[in-house]
């Protein structure tokens, strides 16, 4: 149960649905899941380590301030690095297991993009590149990971208002990682995956 909220709550700032600024409250959170303070107090410091809340004495949790745009370009990069990494880790054990997880994500991402919805197209954009650390099965690297992201959850937002009313290219930009990686050319799904990383 403490993972599944740590995982909602997560997800609930990455995409924006809880803002900037915006405080939490250990009883209210309790209440809403049905749980006691004590794994929503857990919760909280997690997300705090991964730099996505920040706690003050007396003050409270909050949800913090991503960084400034300026932060982007050290950590893309690192970001790039860690994701092929990853595939590089399992990319020769790719088998139809992964594929059908990945394309279950890409039906929910098509469905976001044809609505328009941002904040679930950030959701599953996000949910497709974490399944890439998670396959891999390296827990430090979804660690670092996580915490990158945290650290640039801004950019998502304005990468994909970037798209315009074109929003259907990031589900097939998607389509398109996935299928080189269907197609087992290595080096090709690795630059692939590096390029589409910005």
């Amino acid at each position: 149960m403490r993972e599944q909220i740590t995982f909602r709550l997560r997800d609930d700032i990455l995409t924006g649905r809880l803002e900037e600024g915006e405080r939490l409250h250990e009883g209210k959170l309790a209440e809403l899941f049905g749980v006691s303070r004590g794994p929503i107090r857990e919760v909280l410091a997690q997300l705090t380590h991964e730099g996505l809340l920040e706690s003050k004495p007396n003050c409270g949790v909050k949800v913090a301030a991503s960084d400034p745009d300026s932060v982007r370009d050290l950590i893309v990069p690192i970001r790039r690095v860690i994701e092929t990494y990853a595939l590089k880790h399992f990319f020769n054990d790719i088998n139809d297991r992964d594929l059908v997880a990945w394309e279950n994500i890409l039906h929910y991402l098509k469905s976001a993009c044809e609505r328009g919805e941002l904040s679930s197209i950030i959701q599953y954009d996000i949910a497709f590149h974490r399944s890439i650390l998670t396959r891999a099965g390296v827990p430090a690297l979804m660690s670092i990971w996580q915490t990158i992201v945290a650290r640039i959850r801004r950019h998502f937002r304005h990468a994909t208002s970037h798209y315009g009313d074109n929003l259907m290219e990031i589900y097939e930009q998607h389509c398109r990682l996935v299928e080189m990686f269907r197609n087992g050319d290595r080096d090709a799904a690795i630059k692939a995956l590096e390029e589409h990383i910005w």
